[in-house]
């Protein structure tokens, strides 16, 4: 998806102030990358969903008779009586196909739009450093994770408060967090959620350096999403289970427990960096390897 019609530099030697002279580095990239993001599409694409699918949640929530079930979720039975339940409730149903694919929207396609519009040869001719190019566009990927998963529970948080109340929070233990703790359980439990959702955006990262192709980059990290999530519930793989990607969006469970259950989160951080290395370390030596002459 090519940036939009305001006018910007040529790319990221052209941000860099011509009186110091100094060569670009990474944060020079990253910037460049960043503003690259703001005249985008997709970026909005996905940052709309993030904030429309809470709103959706609490208006069916408003206008749902009843208290109904708990919809198979932790934390569902609660979302009447505290705003608190509500973003917990979001992390879980965002796991299954929402945040793998509002992170891949943008991770997938910071490389490869670049060579569908053939300026990623003008970038990587200049006189700049391919790691700290790569570096730029990784860190710009993963702060557009991060905006994304901010905007997500911010709003869940904030509309199911102003909807629910600001009102202490049952765990998954029977222990009752004052409201004081029960947001700071909704902060912990999205830092933990992070980490899944910075793997994803790695390997949606590699797809995008690999198979040049954003549609491409964008499914193929969405299918591998759902296919380890498809693994998880088949008979008789059971000691796959802790070592796949998609279990590790409910590590942050673990925080919800009294006493504090850490073994999910230290899976978790493990597991989740067993995916998203590999993936990284491959696209950076492909871009490092990239022929420019021949694309």
């Amino acid at each position: 998806m090519s940036a939009a019609t305001a006018p910007a530099p040529a790319g990221p030697a052209a941000a860099t102030a011509p009186q110091t002279g100094r060569r670009p580095g990474v944060w020079t990239v990253y910037r460049w990358e960043m503003r690259k993001l703001r005249y985008q599409k997709r970026t909005y694409l996905g940052l709309g969903a993030a904030m429309l699918v809470p709103c959706i949640f609490i208006v069916a929530l408003l206008l749902e008779n009843g208290g109904g079930g708990d919809g198979g979720f932790p934390f569902a039975r609660y979302v009447r009586e505290t705003g608190l339940a509500v973003p917990l409730v979001g992390l879980l149903f965002g796991s299954v196909w929402l945040f793998p694919l509002i992170t891949a929207l943008v991770a997938g396609d910071i490389v490869a739009s670049e060579d569908g519009q053939g300026t990623l040869k003008t970038i990587l001719t200049r006189s700049l450093d391919r790691t700290q190019i790569f570096a730029g566009k990784v860190l710009a990927a993963m702060t557009y994770a991060v905006i994304a998963l901010a905007i997500f529970g911010g709003t869940g948080l904030i509309l199911g408060c102003l909807a629910f109340g600001f009102d202490p929070l049952v765990g998954l233990s029977g222990n009752r967090y004052p409201a004081s703790e029960g947001l700071l359980l909704v902060l912990g439990s999205m830092g933990a959620y992070l980490l899944p959702t910075i793997a994803i955006a790695s390997i949606a990262l590699m797809l995008s350096t690999l198979t040049k192709n954003s549609a491409a980059s964008v499914v193929g990290a969405l299918m591998f999403s759902l296919i380890l999530q498809l693994l998880g519930i088949i008979d008789g793989l059971e000691w796959l289970r802790p070592y796949l990607l998609s279990e590790q969006f409910s590590a942050w469970l673990g925080l919800a427990r009294d006493p504090i259950d850490w073994e999910p989160i230290v899976t978790a951080s493990w597991v989740c960096a067993l995916y998203a290395v590999p993936a990284l370390v491959v696209a950076w030596l492909h871009f490092l390897r990239r022929d420019v002459a021949g694309g």
